[in-house]
């Protein structure tokens, strides 16, 4: 449902099963088509803007969203962050 998803953490962790932290986030694809179509037509209309955002906030199920330029997001319930080296991986 949410566009970050990691496997749920539990406190003990097993040789099978590592801790939630040490294992990458699965991205719903969708979402991050939504958010890079997000971010390029933003640079398309406003290019002379040199501030680069943090991420995008973006509705699961809607697609909508907004770059996001401060230091920690405040998401809706509805709503995931992708980060910008998500967005962007060539950039960073």
């Amino acid at each position: 449902m949410y566009g970050l998803q990691q496997p749920p953490s539990s406190s003990q962790s097993t040789p099978l099963m590592p801790d939630a932290a040490a294992l990458p986030a699965v991205l719903n694809p969708a979402l991050l088509k939504s958010a890079r179509q997000i971010y390029r037509t933003y640079y398309e209309v406003h290019p002379e803007d040199i501030q680069r955002p943090i991420g995008i906030a973006i509705s699961t199920k809607t697609h909508r969203g907004k770059l996001i330029f401060g230091d920690k997001p405040v998401l809706l319930p509805t709503e995931c962050f992708i980060p910008l080296n998500q967005i962007e991986p060539g950039l960073h």
